[in-house]
C-alpha cells in the first residue's frame, strides 16, 4: 500500500504543467514599435497642419513640395513601423497557438488521471477510508495509513485545483489567441491605409510638380507682360511729362496764349497728408514681392482691397492726362498735379472723368474693379515723382 502510495505520488507529480515563459521580449519590441509608431504619427499630423497653413496663402513652393515629401516619408516609416508589429504579432500568435496545444494536451492527461483515480474512489465505496484504519495491525500501522490516506486526499485535490488551472489556462489561451487575431487585422488594415495615403501623397506630388511647371510658364508669361505693361505705363508718363515742359514752355514764350495751370500743387510737404483713394486693406505693398501663383515682381504702387464698385477719390486737385485700359493694369485714370508729380489709379471698374478734365480733391474718379485679378476687387495705386520715379505711396498718405 505503501508503495502504491508513492507511484501515485510520482505519477500524479509526472503531470504537473511546467508554465512557458511569457514573451518579454517580443512585448517589449512591440510596445517600442507603439512608442515610434505614435511619434511618427503626431509628426505627420504637425505636417498635415503645417500643410493646411501653406494653402491659401503666399509662400514659396518648394515649402509645398517639402512638406508633401516629408508626409511621404513619415507615412513610410509608419508602413515599416506596422510591418514590424505585424511580425511580433505574428510571433505572439504562433507562440500563444503552440501554448494553447500544450495546456490542452496536459489537461487532457490530468483529465484521464483525475477520471481514473474517481472511478477507483467510487469503486472501493465510501467506507474504504474506515476499512484502511480499521484493519490496522499496530499503531504504527494506523499512522502509516492514515498518513496514506492523507497523502491522497492532498494529491487528489491538487489533481482537481491542476486540471481547473488548466482549464483557465485554455480559456485564457483562447482569449488571447482571438485578440492578436483582431490586432493583426487591424494592423494589415492599417497597412493598406497607409500604402493607399502613400500612393495618394506620391500622386499628390506629382500632381502639383505638374501644375507648377505649367503655372511656371504661365507665370515667366505673366510677369513678362506685367514688365510690358510697366514700361509701357513709363513711356506713358515720359510723354505726358514732356508734353507739359513742352506747354510751360509755350506758356512762357506767349504768355498771351498761355493755357490754364495744372490745378493742385503736390509737393514733399504733402508726404504722410494725402487722404486715401479708397479704404480697404493693403493686399500689396510697393517693392518687392511674389505673386499668389509663384514668381516675384517689383510693385510700383499698392493694392488697396475694396468691394467692387466702391468710388475711389482723388488724393489731390489736378488734371486727367489718361483714362485708357492697359493691359494687366486694366481701366486706369492718370492725374497730373504739378511740379512733375503723377498719381495712378488701375483696376477701375469704371471712369466718372474724362481726359483733360481738372478734377478736384477728393472728387470721384471712378469705382474699384479687378474682380479677376490674382487678389479679387481691388485698387492699384501709384504715386510717380519727376523722371517717372515711382515713390511708396504708404509713405505719401495718412497713417491708419
Amino acid at each position: 500500500m505503501k508503495r502504491a502510495g508513492i507511484l501515485f505520488l510520482v505519477l500524479a507529480l509526472s503531470f504537473t504543467v511546467a508554465p512557458l515563459l511569457p514573451a518579454q521580449q517580443t512585448t517589449q519590441d512591440l510596445q517600442e514599435s507603439r512608442r515610434r509608431l505614435g511619434e511618427i504619427k503626431a509628426e505627420r499630423e504637425r505636417l498635415q497642419r503645417q500643410q493646411q497653413q501653406l494653402q491659401g496663402q503666399v509662400h514659396d513652393v518648394e515649402d509645398e513640395l517639402d512638406n508633401i515629401e516629408r508626409q511621404k516619408q513619415s507615412t513610410s516609416r509608419i508602413v515599416v513601423e506596422i510591418e514590424r508589429q505585424i511580425g511580433g504579432l505574428s510571433s505572439q500568435l504562433d507562440q500563444a497557438s503552440t501554448e494553447l496545444v500544450l495546456a490542452q494536451d496536459n489537461l487532457a492527461e490530468r483529465k484521464a488521471v483525475l477520471e481514473r483515480r474517481l472511478v477507483d474512489i467510487y469503486k472501493r465505496g465510501p467506507l474504504y477510508t474506515w476499512k484502511v484504519l480499521l484493519t490496522a495491525e499496530s499503531f504504527g500501522d494506523l499512522l502509516r495509513r492514515y498518513k496514506y490516506l492523507f497523502l491522497s486526499s492532498e494529491q487528489d485535490r491538487a489533481l482537481v485545483t491542476d486540471v481547473q488551472r488548466l482549464r483557465d489556462r485554455v480559456a485564457k489561451q483562447r482569449s488571447e489567441i482571438v485578440a492578436v487575431r483582431e490586432q493583426l487585422g487591424a494592423s494589415r488594415l492599417e497597412r493598406e491605409q497607409e500604402l493607399s495615403r502613400y500612393s495618394m501623397l506620391a500622386g499628390q506630388r506629382e500632381k502639383r510638380l505638374g501644375t507648377l511647371q505649367r503655372s511656371a510658364r504661365a507665370n515667366e508669361k505673366r510677369l513678362v507682360q506685367l514688365e510690358q505693361d510697366a514700361s509701357r505705363l513709363n513711356n506713358v508718363l515720359a510723354a505726358l511729362e514732356k508734353a507739359a515742359r513742352d506747354e510751360a514752355a509755350r506758356n512762357r514764350r506767349t504768355p498771351a496764349r498761355a493755357t490754364t495751370p495744372v490745378p493742385g500743387s503736390l509737393t514733399t510737404a504733402s508726404i504722410g497728408r494725402l487722404n486715401w483713394p479708397v479704404e480697404g486693406r493693403i493686399v500689396y505693398r510697393f517693392g518687392r514681392d511674389t505673386l499668389p501663383q509663384g514668381g516675384v515682381i517689383r510693385w510700383n504702387g499698392v493694392g488697396i482691397a475694396a468691394p467692387p464698385g466702391t468710388p475711389v477719390h482723388a488724393v489731390e486737385a489736378g488734371r486727367v492726362r489718361l483714362v485708357e485700359t492697359m493691359g494687366t493694369y486694366g481701366l486706369t485714370v492718370i492725374l497730373e498735379h504739378g511740379n512733375g508729380y503723377y498719381s495712378i489709379y488701375s483696376h477701375l471698374q469704371g471712369a466718372a472723368v474724362k481726359a483733360g478734365q481738372d478734377v478736384a480733391k477728393g472728387q470721384v474718379l471712378g469705382a474699384v474693379g479687378g474682380e479677376n485679378s490674382d487678389y479679387g476687387p481691388h485698387l492699384h495705386f501709384e504715386i510717380r515723382g519727376e523722371n517717372q520715379m515711382a515713390l511708396d505711396p504708404e509713405d505719401w498718405l495718412r497713417r491708419r
